[in-house]
C-alpha cells in the first residue's frame, strides 16, 4: 500500500515544503533539507510518512518513523523532526491530516459492543493492530486519489476521514489516541495555552500568568491543565526543555552547558539534577549510550 501511495505522489507537481491540496484538511510536505517542519495545527493531526525517514523527539523518547508509519499528535508532542533518511529523489515526503476533537469523539462514541473497552485494555491482537495501520494509509491514499474528483470530495472524503480515526483507533496507537482526546475533551481550552507553552517553554513565566491567559483562577487552571495533559504547567516547560536539549546534544553534537543554556536553564548544576530526573541518568553518560545504539 504504501509502494502505491508514493507511487501516486510522485506524479504530482509538489514544492518544497507545505503543499495544500483541494481537500482542505489535507496538506502534503516535502521537506529538502535535514529539517522537519511539523504542521502547525491547533487540532489533532495524524502525520504519515510517505518516503525517506524521519525522528521525532518526545517527551517520552525518541522515535523513529519509517515510509507507512504514522504518529498522531499529543498536547505534548513537539512540533520539529530530523529527517535520518532522504527518498531515492533527494526529498522527505509526509502527509497530514488533520481533525477536529468533535469528530474523533463522533467516531468513538459511535463505536458499538466493548471495542473500546477493549481499546483501552490494549486488548487487541497484534495482527488486528497491524492491519488497521495499513488500512490508515490506505485511507490516505484514498484521499489523494480523490483530488480531481470534487464530486466526491464534497461527501465521500468526510466518511474516508472519519474511517480514518477509526482504523487509527484500532491501530497501535489507539490507546494513546483516545486517551489524548479525552483529554482534551476535558479541557479543551487548555490546548491554547498548552501550544503558547510550546512556542515560549524557553522563557521564565508563572502559573500564575498561564492562569490570567486563560482568565481562571490558579487552582482551577493548575487542576484543568494536570487532567488535560497529565502533569502541571511548570512540568510540562521543563520536560520541553529537557527534550530539547537532548536533542542539541545527540543530533548538533552542542556541550552540556550550550544545551542548557539554549533551553532556558540560569543553573547548570539544576539542569543537570533535572535531566537526571527525567533520563535516569546524567546528560554526557545518555547521549553516549544513545549514540552508541544508533551506531549499531
Amino acid at each position: 500500500m504504501i509502494q502505491s501511495l508514493m507511487k501516486q505522489l510522485r506524479t504530482m507537481k509538489l514544492e518544497c515544503g507545505k503543499n495544500e491540496t483541494s481537500i482542505p484538511y489535507l496538506n502534503i510536505y516535502k521537506s529538502c533539507s535535514s529539517d522537519i517542519i511539523m504542521p502547525d495545527s491547533a487540532t489533532p493531526y495524524l502525520w504519515l510518512i510517505a518516503d525517506g525517514s524521519m525522528r521525532l523527539h518526545t517527551p517520552s523518547g525518541i522515535m523513529d518513523y519509517l515510509p507507512g508509519q504514522y504518529s498522531v499528535s499529543a498536547i505534548d508532542t513537539p512540533i520539529a523532526g530530523q529527517i535520518l533518511t532522504q527518498s531515492e529523489h533527494q526529498d522527505f515526503i509526509a502527509i497530514s491530516v488533520t481533525f477536529t476533537l468533535n469528530e474523533a469523539i463522533s467516531v468513538i462514541l459511535d463505536i458499538e459492543g466493548d471495542l473500546t473497552e477493549r481499546i483501552m485494555q490494549s486488548d487487541l491482537d497484534a495482527e488486528v493492530m497491524a492491519d488497521f495501520d495499513n488500512k490508515v494509509t490506505e485511507s490516505v491514499l484514498r484521499l489523494i486519489k480523490m483530488q480531481k474528483s470534487p464530486e466526491e470530495i464534497a461527501f465521500s472524503a468526510k466518511i474516508v476521514r472519519k474511517e480514518m480515526i477509526f482504523d487509527v483507533l484500532c491501530g497501535t496507537c489507539g490507546k494513546q489516541f483516545m486517551q489524548s482526546i479525552t483529554g482534551i475533551q476535558q479541557a479543551g481550552e487548555i490546548y491554547r495555552i498548552n501550544s503558547w507553552i510550546k512556542e515560549n517553554y524557553k522563557e521564565s513565566f508563572s502559573v500564575e500568568e498561564l492562569a490570567k491567559l486563560g482568565n481562571m483562577s490558579v487552582s482551577n487552571f493548575h487542576q484543568k491543565f494536570k487532567s488535560a495533559v497529565g502533569m502541571g504547567p511548570l512540568q510540562c516547560q521543563k520536560r520541553l526543555r529537557l527534550t530539547e536539549a537532548r536533542r542539541q546534544m545527540l543530533d548538533e553534537n552542542v556541550s552540556v552547558t550550550e544545551a542548557a543554556t539554549n533551553v532556558g536553564y540560569d543553573s547548570i548544576s539544576q539542569f543537570n539534577r533535572d535531566y537526571k530526573k527525567m533520563f535516569m541518568t546524567t546528560p554526557t553518560e545518555d547521549i553516549q549510550i544513545l549514540k552508541k545504539q544508533i551506531k549499531k
